[in-house]
């Protein structure tokens, strides 16, 4: 009989970045027969066999995986369209792996739990929309499909529930059993454990990690050894820090001139993503605090050394920077904010407290109000109109001519030109601020054009503005 599957349904309280990680994906991979061409390595069968041989595995735990092998793709041969590309995906990520070397003895749990569910979903469950998240019966875990990758265990909403029980202050066994399911299927990762994805994205192949997920998953772990004092928990929770201390595509440790960055993806150390920045220390902070462990101080302190210098830059005066090239949509603008504040929350208070005194004559590390600040202001930019002017004032006739304008944030223009009453152009596109241009093909025969614009920033605030044109002879 088909396991009973439902649709995940967090409250808000347990929804901590949920909207994270669910961008568009590159290019599928085809099921499996253009990828098979490019294996260069062991393969499934080999790899394991290999870590059975050295004694890394049991000779129970390679017949079960083996098993779960065979019968994915013995499932697969009997499907076709959208359930052969998602479980042959999974395949071909797993062939992969193997090929690469990445077959090891902490990461084949998760690797084979997720092919066995995606054999599971794809041969009895109904399709799934792009996101969509969905459980397992008599298990917590947050799984998410990825179109052209199966459904993937999504380790940032999984902590993020695990957030959700321990605020509601009464779920303390789902709780439980949510981190008693998690930990088992965290790899040996960067001296330590991290939960890792096991999909392409966005770039990045499999496996990989992120400070974002990792931070969250610090939180949680910490808390849960506050409220419940099970030493298991304080023992994963200091094992995850290992990815902070790590640099390369190993951990997410950058260093720069001020301290040190936490990178939101361990396959792209280059991109400097506020959000998963913030929420990093957040964790790392929450971490100290609760266990009094120096090392996770140096750790904060380093990424907080950073983050003050970092902060304002990400500030336009009028709406937030996603990474160092572009703004924020709406879900990121919103969730740096709700990252920004919790950090104000525990950095107001002063350092997260260890138990080792700092030397003598040290003075103390004020609270850096800059997250306050910043927070505040990023909420008032949810509802405060967007600035915009016309800047063009004379164009060349018959050509396809850019009308420069000036915007305060990203937004949805609409451009509408006229020649006395008559509208004879209009143009709409979400552009960011700055100096956009929006087309228009002006006429060969010129003249003086009254121009209206109408911006509509992410939180649906508008404003309009006034302009003519002159457009000269051709």
């Amino acid at each position: 009989m088909a396991p009973s599957i439902r649709t995940v349904s967090l409250r808000p309280s347990a929804a901590l970045a949920l909207t994270v990680l669910t961008t568009a994906l590159g290019p599928a991979h085809d099921a499996l027969r253009g990828h098979a061409a490019s294996v260069r390595g062991p393969s499934v069968s080999r790899a394991l066999a290999a870590l059975q041989r050295s004694g890394a595995i049991s000779e129970e735990t390679y017949k079960q995986d083996y098993g779960a092998y065979v019968a994915a793709k013995r499932s697969l041969a009997h499907l076709s369209g959208t359930r052969r590309t998602e479980l042959g995906a999974v395949v071909a990520n797993l062939q992969s792996m193997a090929a690469a070397g990445r077959f090891t003895p902490s990461r084949l749990p998760v690797l084979f739990l997720t092919l066995e569910r995606n054999r599971r979903w794809w041969t009895t469950e109904p399709l799934l929309g792009a996101d969509e998240r969905v459980t397992f019966p008599d298990s917590k875990l947050v799984w998410e499909h990825y179109p052209g990758q199966g459904i993937e265990i999504q380790w940032l909403a999984t902590f993020g529930k695990a957030n959700g029980y321990f605020n509601s202050g009464h779920e303390n066994g789902n709780m439980r059993q949510l981190l008693d399911e998690a930990i088992p299927l965290a790899t040996k990762r960067a001296g330590g454990i991290a939960w890792e994805y096991l999909f392409s994205f966005d770039g990045g192949s499999p496996p990989w990690t992120s400070g974002l997920s990792q931070g969250t998953a610090l939180q949680a772990l910490s808390r849960a050894y506050q409220r419940f004092k099970d030493p298991e928990y304080l023992r994963a929770a200091q094992q995850a820090l290992g990815i902070f201390k790590v640099a390369g595509s190993t951990g997410v440790r950058v260093a720069t001139k001020a301290g040190v960055e936490y990178a939101e993806y361990t396959f792209a150390p280059g991109d400097r993503i506020l959000n998963g920045f913030v929420q990093a220390l957040v964790g790392l902070y929450e971490y100290t605090a609760i266990t009094k462990d120096p090392v996770g101080l140096s750790l904060f302190e380093a990424g907080d050394a950073e983050a003050r210098a970092e902060v304002p830059r990400y500030d336009t005066g009028a709406w937030s920077m996603y990474d160092q090239f572009g703004e924020s949509d709406l879900n990121y603008h919103e969730l740096l904010t709700e990252f920004l504040q919790h950090l104000c929350e525990r950095t107001r208070k002063g350092p997260p407290p260890t138990s080792e005194a700092p030397p003598a004559g040290t003075p103390p590390i004020p609270g850096d109000e800059i997250y306050c600040t910043t927070a505040q202001r990023f909420g008032e930019d949810l509802k405060t109109p967007p600035r915009v002017s016309l800047l063009s004032t004379r164009l060349k006739g018959g050509v396809r001519a850019g009308v420069t304008i000036s915007l305060s944030k990203i937004s949805t223009v609409t451009l509408s030109v006229r020649r006395g009453t008559k509208v004879v152009w209009t143009n709409r596109a979400t552009v960011e601020g700055g100096r956009p241009k929006l087309l228009w093909p002006t006429p060969k025969r010129g003249g003086t054009f009254s121009v209206t614009l109408t911006a509509t920033d992410l939180a649906g605030n508008f404003a309009t503005a006034q302009g003519t044109i002159a457009v000269t002879h051709e």
